[in-house]
C-alpha cells in the first residue's frame, strides 16, 4: 500500500475559506444557527458534494457528508460553530481534516475498499443545549431539551 496524500494547499484554503463565515479579529464568531453558522454549512455542503460526497443535514441540523457505496464507513469530523469569539480552528479542524482524508481516500486506488463518513456536528458549543448534534446522533437527545 503507498502512502495517502492529501492536498495541503486545498486544505489550508478550505479553513481559510470557512474562516471567513463570522470572521471577527483573530477569531471567528459563528454560534450555531446563526446567519454565518447556516452559510458556512451551506458552504461546506457544496464543498462535501464537489469531492463526490452525497451531503445531507438531519433533523438536528448535523451535516453530513457520506461517500457511494456500500462501504463501512469511518467517520471522521467536528463541529463548526463557534464559542461567542472562538479560536478559527477550534472544531473546524477537525471537519476539514475529516473532508481532506475523504478526498485522499476517494483519489487513491489502494483506498477503493474503504469510505470516509465526514460529519460537521451542531451546537458542541453550547449555545443552545450543549452536544445537540452529537447527542441526536446517539439518540440520547431529550425532547425537553429543545422546549425553551
Amino acid at each position: 500500500m503507498t502512502a495517502i496524500a492529501i492536498d495541503p494547499d486545498r486544505l489550508l484554503a478550505d479553513l481559510a475559506t470557512l474562516r471567513s463565515f463570522g470572521r471577527s479579529g483573530h477569531g471567528v464568531v459563528r454560534r450555531a444557527f446563526s446567519e454565518a453558522d447556516l452559510a458556512a454549512r451551506r458552504w461546506l455542503a457544496g464543498r462535501m458534494a464537489e469531492a463526490g460526497l452525497a451531503s445531507r443535514f438531519d433533523p438536528a441540523g448535523n451535516l453530513f457528508g457520506l461517500p457511494p457505496g456500500g462501504a463501512k464507513p469511518l467517520l471522521l469530523g467536528s463541529h463548526s460553530d463557534t464559542q461567542p469569539e472562538g479560536g478559527w480552528l477550534d472544531g473546524a479542524m477537525g471537519v476539514m481534516y475529516g473532508l481532506e482524508v475523504a478526498r485522499a481516500f476517494a483519489d487513491s486506488e489502494d483506498c477503493a475498499e474503504f469510505a470516509v463518513d465526514v460529519a460537521s456536528w451542531m451546537d458542541e458549543e453550547g449555545r443552545f443545549a450543549h452536544f445537540i448534534g452529537s447527542r441526536a446522533f446517539f439518540d440520547v437527545l431529550a425532547d425537553s431539551e429543545f422546549a425553551s
